[in-house]
């Protein structure tokens, strides 16, 4: 029997990636990718640094960053690659989202959203802002992606679903996010020294959205036994390992709950008296735990909680030479300007 020719081999190799993955998704297997948001200075890259196994100190995120990791399945396998993206800044670059985010890469996305327990008042304006604003461009995306592929789109929303079980009781009352979702609460070794109460609305309000969005939710700190939980996490999402089955909601420990196995009969109704709830005029279920939690957590001014959008005019970047350049060009161009204008004006009265 003649052996096989290379165009038959080719013709194998194509037909066995069909069998495992789908036709013209656009999406190589092995490949994923991470986006990490959150508060600023919360952790973000402590923890990517910590997944990938990196013994280096974190530095400040300017803008966007990217960096990828690898992981061998096994003898003679090709390596997965997973794709870390990072937004630095909090909220003052939203606009960044869409760079990552595209028809080609959806698919393979995942979304970790970390938040700055120690400052509670920032918490729910960064959460709320940057969960729109990513919510709001990955419905663009899957729009755009359903006009050229229709059943690529159809199978994204009901991947949705997936994380809910079919006879869970919630499931006709929550909106989960359009790709995977985990919100990691940062600095538990400053939250936990919080008082009782506080805790308690904190990690119910957090409990709450994160079922809402069909996410899960976990709490880290600088502790090696926890960023090891985070990081068994963070691996699921970028190479696919077993999801952990785990679950703690007791607000004296640190949160960790895999999405799917909390439930709002488990959270309850948010920490105020009947009388207060009756006072508090809401649409809907998110708009009331907002209004409940920002009662007692009340965010800081607009212009308090604005960072910077320029980064070169933030303070952690300054560098006294090219700050002290900055500002004579500055000077020069405004001297420009109004020559320019002098100019002008000049030109017209001739005319």
């Amino acid at each position: 029997m003649p052996s096989e020719t290379l165009w038959e081999i080719a013709k194998a190799e194509v037909e066995k990636r069909k069998s495992h993955g789908t036709e013209g998704d656009g999406a190589e297997i092995g490949e994923k990718s991470v986006f990490f948001i959150g508060s600023k200075n919360g952790g973000k890259t402590t923890i990517i640094l910590r997944c990938l196994d990196r013994d280096e100190p974190a530095k400040p995120t300017l803008a966007l960053e990217y960096t990828y990791g690898r992981r061998t399945k096994g003898h003679n396998t090709p390596k997965d690659i997973a794709h870390f993206w990072e937004l630095g800044g909090g909220t003052s670059l939203l606009d960044l989202i869409s760079i990552p985010i595209t028809c080609d890469t959806l698919r393979t996305f995942s979304i970790v959203l970390v938040l700055d327990l120690s400052k509670p008042n920032d918490l729910w304006p960064t959460m709320e802002n940057l969960l729109q604003a990513t919510k709001s461009h990955i419905d663009k995306v899957v729009m755009k992606l359903g006009k050229t592929n229709s059943k690529a789109a159809s199978e994204m929303r009901q991947k949705m679903w997936s994380v809910m079980q079919k006879d869970h009781p919630d499931r006709e009352l929550i909106d989960p996010f359009p790709i995977p979702l985990v919100i990691i609460g940062s600095k538990y070794d400053i939250f936990q020294d919080f008082d009782p109460e506080k805790r308690k609305v904190i990690c119910k309000t957090l409990r709450f959205v994160a079922h809402y969005y069909g996410a899960s939710l976990m709490f880290t700190s600088k502790s090696e036994a926890l960023l090891l939980k985070i990081r068994g996490v963070i691996n699921q999402l970028a190479f696919g390992i077993d999801k952990s089955k785990s679950i703690c909601v007791d607000q004296n420990k640190p949160l960790f709950i895999t999405a799917g196995l909390d439930s709002l009969c488990q959270i309850g109704s948010p920490p105020v008296s009947d009388s207060d709830i009756g006072k508090l005029q809401a649409h809907s279920p998110m708009e009331l735990w907002k209004k409940v939690y920002e009662k007692l957590f009340p965010p800081k001014s607009n212009n308090t909680l604005k960072a910077v959008q320029d980064p070169a005019r933030d303070p952690q970047y300054a560098e006294n030479d090219v700050d002290e350049m900055r500002v004579q060009k500055d000077q020069e161009l405004e001297q420009y300007k109004r020559n320019s204008s002098k100019t002008w004006k000049q030109i017209e009265l001739d005319s």
